[in-house]
């Protein structure tokens, strides 16, 4: 422990010595911060769509058809509680829940048989509709293009000439009422910038030690691979952790972003997720010599597919199917429904098990390839 102690506390004065390392490390959070909480705002399709059918009658069916045929809305598959409608967005199966109540026949051959708007009342009838607020944009566009689709249920059944009376739509926004969509980006930012400064900054550090030849110094004290692993990672783990709170603070106080989980299981998490960030990182730092090509090979390797293809952006499900795929082996897509779920839903463990079992597998793969690499490249 004393030789980790000592490699540690050289590589946190060769951080706190390097202005570039300080300014990725401190400054860019914030900065990415700022520009995905204000700037980023995109069109949605094919959202998750679950019915609860209480109407049952072919009015009812003709509407679920016009939702599911409609091109913004996708079938769930997935049953729906009726005693808790809200437990099938809590899992992250679908992202809004229509409720048809009974009346819907009804009103409809009301509309049919309308010959004056005095004659006949149906604005009593509602339909419901709960919606997962965690992703603003999906959460907007869902109440949006629910509105359009019964307007237009609701003019096609109208006599000619007549405007459209009240059959509404009464809209629940669960986990982000307000629809901010720093809400959706800042909790994914969490996981962008550890694993930024995990992957990136390690591969740098000790393509750096290569590259000016102190590596080589190194092995030549009695300080084993594991223990130059161990201590040249261990500042990166902190600085990583501490700009996870960094961003948590910053979005809470800036954005207003609740937090409403687990903190201590949000951590632990964190802790699994940024192993595998850094295992990536000395991964890479073995087969590279160069601080310069190790940043591109981080920046490939980590960065850009842990924005692209993690769901933080883009819906994975609309991506084509070969990169639906690949992004199985990208940390990032557990870890973004882990900090998202816990942070705007209040998931437990009991609904986050599967990301978690498939984040800490990624990282104990990735661990041992890369020490087993690292040791093989050294010795």
């Amino acid at each position: 422990m004393y030789k980790i102690k000592f490699i540690a506390q050289k590589e946190l004065w060769h951080i706190l010595r390097d202005p570039r390392s300080l300014i990725i490390a401190i400054l860019m959070p914030i900065v990415m911060t700022l520009l995905y909480g204000y700037a980023i705002n995109l069109d949605i399709k094919n959202i998750k769509l679950a019915v609860i059918d209480f109407d049952k009658t072919s009015a009812s069916s003709n509407l679920m058809g016009r939702f599911y045929n409609s091109g913004y809305f996708s079938e769930v598959t997935d049953p729906v509680s009726i005693n808790d409608p809200e437990m099938i967005l809590k899992k992250g199966q679908a992202n809004a829940v229509l409720i048809i109540r009974q009346g819907l026949g009804e009103a409809i051959q009301k509309l049919k048989s309308m010959r004056n708007l005095a004659s006949v009342s149906i604005d009593n009838y509602e339909l419901g509709l709960i919606v997962d607020g965690s992703d603003a944009n999906m959460a907007a566009a869902a109440g949006s293009y629910s509105s359009i689709i019964i307007s237009q249920v609701i003019k096609d059944n109208l006599p000619l000439g007549f405007e459209f009376p009240g059959i509404r739509i009464s809209r629940q926004v669960l986990y982000n009422p307000d629809l901010k969509s720093s809400h959706f980006f800042v909790p994914g930012l969490i996981a962008i910038i550890l694993m930024m400064i995990s992957a990136l900054l390690t591969s740098v550090t000790i393509a750096r030690e290569k590259e000016s030849g102190t590596m080589e110094q190194l092995l030549t004290t009695p300080i084993t691979p594991r223990q130059i692993i161990i201590g040249k990672t261990l500042p990166y783990v902190g600085l990583a952790i501490l700009d996870g709170f960094l961003v948590l603070g910053f979005g809470g106080f800036y954005f207003g972003v609740p937090f409403i989980g687990s903190t201590l299981l949000l951590f632990v998490f964190g802790v699994i997720y940024v192993i595998a960030a850094l295992a990536i990182g000395i991964f890479i730092s073995t087969i590279v010599k160069t601080q310069q090509l190790a940043m591109m090979g981080a920046m490939m390797v980590t960065v850009l597919p842990s924005v692209m293809l993690s769901g933080f952006i883009f819906e994975i499900k609309n991506m084509p199917l070969v990169l639906q795929i690949i992004t199985h082996i990208v940390p990032a897509r557990y870890f973004l429904l882990i900090v998202r779920g816990i942070m705007l839903k209040g998931s437990g463990i009991e609904l986050l098990w599967v990301e978690a079992a498939f984040l800490i597998a990624l990282a104990i793969v990735l661990l041992s390839v890369a020490t087993k690499l690292f040791k093989l490249r050294v010795s």
